[in-house]
């Protein structure tokens, strides 16, 4: 991102994602605040300007340990929630390897951080536990949601 000017490069970072939104490049959930940071070579801070300006104007949303979503679309449950339905797969079974915190965060496009809370939870329920080789696996199955 060019830096004409420090105190428009946030209008020019949310710009340039607004222009996504509505092209449909970005249609539910955004990237992470460090990938917004590397993709537009700025600090935190900026980032998280440009997010505020675009959340003023309703576009968009946060959601703790979730991220940040154009409006109105997206799973909105806590992360700790989306990773327990991976327990509910048909061909989960106890004793079965459980995603590691790299495909976790691949995969729900979170931070480490928010992937080491959300397992911290499961291990906490039982439902996880470090098994052999440092991989961890199924301990138990969650209970079916009631909206199953």
């Amino acid at each position: 991102m060019p830096q004409a000017s420090p105190r428009g490069t946030y209008l020019q970072i949310s710009e340039s994602l607004r222009q996504k939104i509505e092209k449909g490049k970005i249609s539910e959930v955004l990237p992470s605040e460090a990938e917004l940071m590397r993709t537009y070579g700025v600090g935190r801070s900026t980032v998280g300007r440009a997010l505020k300006a675009l959340k003023a104007d309703g576009v968009i949303e946060s959601v703790q340990g979730a991220g940040w979503y154009v409006t109105g679309t997206g799973d909105r449950r806590p992360l700790v929630e989306k990773v327990t339905d991976l327990l509910r797969g048909p061909d989960v079974e106890v004793g079965a390897p459980f995603p590691s915190e790299n495909e976790l965060c691949e995969q729900f496009g979170v931070s480490r951080t928010a992937v080491r809370s959300a397992i911290a939870q499961m291990e906490g329920r039982g439902l996880i536990a470090m098994g052999p080789n440092r991989r961890r696996q199924v301990r138990a199955l969650p209970e079916e949601r009631a909206d199953s």
